[in-house]
């Protein structure tokens, strides 16, 4: 999903939220798949990947845009602000 298409699919989720057509927590759902998608079909012309954060809870689930691994893993600490958190990163991008 490109970038256009994911702003587009949130906005209809939006139009509808405001409608009455749904309800705040089908709105969130629709929302989150939108961005869930794009973070994994991640594209840019730039050698840039998503990452997933695995492992201490307060890491568990972050997903970072990076070039590397250990990028991602420096964003992750960096987002925290903690180097003691323990966690591994895996690339989610397709």
């Amino acid at each position: 999903m490109d970038r256009i298409s994911a702003l587009r699919n949130i906005e209809d989720a939006l139009s509808d939220f405001e409608s009455g057509a749904d309800e705040l927590r089908e709105t969130q759902r629709r929302v989150l798949t939108v961005l869930q998608t794009y973070a994994t079909e991640f594209e840019t012309e730039r050698d840039l990947f998503a990452y997933r954060a695995y492992g201490d809870e307060r890491a568990e689930g972050i997903v970072v845009v990076a070039e590397s691994a250990e990028d991602a893993r420096g964003r992750v600490i960096e987002l925290l602000g903690d180097e003691a958190v323990e966690f591994h990163v895996e690339n989610i991008s397709k």
